[in-house]
């Protein structure tokens, strides 16, 4: 059935950013945060004539330390805190931060979690027991204004105390939240709950204090939400009736995706499907919640896997891959109407790739989002791939590749076949710089914005990576080392930028 077009999204002007997740950020403690290297980045965009920075989800990290995997959804990631402003609050001591040898361009990231979580328990330690601290009335307001953290934190430490079990084998009064249990176990963790509320409260902190110095230099955030939630999540030990859960908790059916482009088995998530009846019975309220704490993190959310929402990839709980598969319908146009209702307008992106069909492309439409482009999709087949420039429609989002491709210069020399291909496409008998040149396409693009990782711009090849889809191990460990971001590069793209009409040109080039 061909879907009525809605318009939930004002018009979004012609714009161009950059894709870089916080961890990939230089800095001294192992990891990238929200301290000195992120306000370093922001400069750099506006240097570069850039009003996006893209990120990918900023929650806490599961499996694999994906930031697509997450035990709270509408929880921050703790090892993004800048340990320095714990410093200048007078939390910790210039001594106690120095860190041991890191990697200067991987993330280590056990090493870095070990030696980085006892710092933030000694200083948030340090602020429940001052009263007077600046930032005692900050705190206890936050914990007012956030309920969810509560349940957040209280699943971390029951979670801790039974060495991270799923908590579907937690003891029954547990697992089924019987009231009088939680309030017991709320006050024997009550040192572990209140820790944990701290370090939410200091990654909203930050996190704000950033979107601000941003948007000083009209730079605004395009984040990421991803379609699933972790079957060993808060969301689902609180929310059970919304997803497909046997009587003890554990998934029936999960999701994944059939065999693509990434993986001849298909992809096995492991996420739990959504019981889309049941929340429709209460007109997609977890939803509306969880897009209203998404919307207080960024300016506008691209959200991952939208086919999801058009029909999903269920796959049985025990498959051991995702060949088994079938197709289940989603909610369609049903939820985003709700959203809108609920929240008003809606700066979303649909992440609209993989195994789509004509059904997706009309929820997309019907919604009046943009779709996404990417440029190394679009070479060594036909002249009418939507991937190709000369295909591309203005309500989309272009990009050279994704944190799920290899870097440009990588896929070039993985990939021979489609050379002629691109220097076809180019006009050029030699393609001498690849990832310029896939640079200077997306700029072109009629596509409303543009964006390039940042390992494109510093023209980095496969070990630069950051995701191998389908990759269990050694995956998101990138990092920038200090002195990557030149003003040469900032002074290339700017070029660009200004030449193809996408520079911020006042006003009107924020979306509304």
């Amino acid at each position: 059935m061909q879907l009525a077009k809605s318009k939930l999204v004002s018009a979004w002007p012609r714009a161009a950013g950059v894709l870089l997740h916080p961890t990939c950020l230089a800095g001294p403690h192992g990891i990238g945060d929200f301290g000195a290297g992120a306000r370093l980045f922001i400069d750099w965009l506006a240097t570069a004539g850039c009003t996006w920075w893209q990120v990918l989800p900023l929650g806490p990290t599961g499996g694999g330390d994906s930031p697509y995997a997450s035990g709270a959804g509408l929880a921050g990631n703790r090892w993004l805190i800048d340990l320095q402003a714990l410093v200048e609050a007078g939390l910790l001591r210039a001594d106690e931060v120095q860190p041991p040898r890191f990697p200067p361009h991987r993330v280590d990231f056990p090493t870095v979690i070990g030696w980085k979580r006892d710092l933030l328990h000694r200083a948030a330690d340090r602020l429940l027991a001052d009263r007077s601290h600046p930032w005692d009335a900050d705190l206890y307001a936050f914990r007012a204004r956030e309920p969810w953290v509560l349940d957040a934190a209280l699943f971390q430490a029951l979670r801790e105390r039974r060495d991270y079990r799923p908590w579907w084998t937690w003891e029954p009064e547990f697992r089924d939240r019987n009231a009088r249990a939680l309030a017991a176990a709320r006050e024997a963790e009550r040192a572990d709950v209140d820790r944990y509320i701290v370090l939410q409260f200091w990654f909203d902190r930050q996190w704000r204090e950033l979107r601000k110095y941003a948007a000083a230099k009209a730079v605004q955030i395009l984040g990421d939400v991803p379609i699933y939630v972790d079957a060993d999540s808060c969301d689902t030990w609180c929310n059970r009736g919304l997803f497909q859960l046997d009587r003890h908790g554990k998934p029936t059916a999960v999701a994944g995706v059939p065999p693509d482009y990434f993986s001849e088995f298909g992809q096995l998530w492991g996420n739990p499907l959504y019981d889309w009846k049941a929340m429709a019975r209460d007109q997609y309220r977890w939803w509306g919640t969880r897009m209203a704490r998404a919307l207080q993190l960024y300016d506008a959310v691209r959200i991952d896997h939208f086919r999801g929402f058009a029909a999903c990839w269920s796959v049985p709980a025990d498959a051991k891959d995702a060949r088994g598969g079938k197709w289940e319908p989603g909610p369609g146009l049903a939820l985003f109407t709700s959203l809108r209702k609920q929240l008003g307008a809606l700066p979303l992106v649909a992440e609209d790739l993989g195994d789509i069909d004509q059904p997706v492309h009309d929820l997309r439409d019907a919604a009046g989002l943009p779709g996404m482009r990417i440029l190394q999709f679009a070479f060594g087949g036909a002249a009418d791939s939507p991937f190709l420039p000369h295909m591309h429609v203005p309500n989309s989002v272009v990009y050279t590749g994704t944190h799920d491709n290899d870097t440009t210069v990588g896929w070039w020399q993985s990939t021979p076949a489609i050379q002629a291909h691109v220097a076809d496409y180019l006009g050029k008998p030699l393609v001498a710089d690849v990832a310029w040149e896939l640079i200077r396409l997306a700029m072109a693009s009629v596509a409303h914005t543009a964006i390039v990782p940042i390992q494109d711009i510093l023209d980095l090849g496969s070990d630069a990576r950051l995701n191998t889809p389908g990759r269990a191990k050694d995956n998101w460990t990138w990092r920038l080392e200090p002195g990557d971001l030149t003003a040469n590069d900032a002074k290339r793209l700017a070029a660009l930028v200004r030449l193809y009409g996408r520079t911020p040109t006042g006003p009107a080039a924020t979306l509304q």
